[in-house]
């Protein structure tokens, strides 16, 4: 039972570190805004900066959609997530990373997850910080049609825990997607 209550706290820490990355970003922090407009939209690529020059944010935009992939850094420069996009909505897979707070680089993969249309839709893989595959499960056009789970010493998990680890994950994988995207809604080219 330990296994399971690790496994359940690792998905709350997802949410939180990506806002803890972002605190206080959309406007307590002055950012560098690179990027283009065609016709009153952001086109083209599109940079977002720390003051220092620090890059927070890298990808495009197409005709005011996100497009192609985006990538996110924290304040001291480790990858945090990268985000394919086509036409605004999540197409590809999305990954991210465990960050070392005191050395600020990233350490391991956290997840990786494939999204078709904004949708899971393939195998969506999760790894604890120490490396060990914490769930594997499978989507369809985004059902969930298969679980599995392990603790972080590598003992599978009952069915029942692995599907309340699924629904937690992509839970709080959407508020932090929604954390990330906030930021480059928050701060885009300024298109007159």
């Amino acid at each position: 039972m330990v296994g399971e209550a690790q496994a359940l706290r690792r998905t709350a820490l997802l949410g939180a570190f990506v806002v803890a990355s972002w605190a206080g970003s959309s406007g307590a922090q002055p950012y560098s805004i690179v990027g283009q407009c065609r016709a009153g939209l952001p086109n083209g690529a599109y940079e977002l900066r720390m003051a220092d020059g620090r890059l927070r944010i890298a990808g495009a935009f197409a005709q005011g959609k996100k497009t192609g992939t985006f990538i996110f850094w924290t304040p001291g420069g480790a990858r945090l997530a990268v985000i394919p996009y086509d036409e605004d909505v999540k197409t590809g897979t999305v990954a991210l990373w465990y960050v070392a707070s005191a050395e600020d680089t990233e350490r391991s993969r956290k997840l990786e997850a494939p999204y078709v249309d904004d949708r899971l839709h393939g195998v969506r893989r999760s790894w604890y910080a120490n490396g060990t595959l914490s769930t594997e499960l499978h989507y369809e056009h985004g059902v969930l049609t298969e679980v599995r789970a392990w603790s972080d010493t590598n003992t599978p998990l009952p069915d029942n825990t692995a599907r309340a680890i699924a629904m937690r994950d992509v839970e709080i994988e959407a508020q932090a997607y929604a954390t990330l995207e906030a930021i480059v809604r928050d701060n885009l080219p300024r298109c007159e």
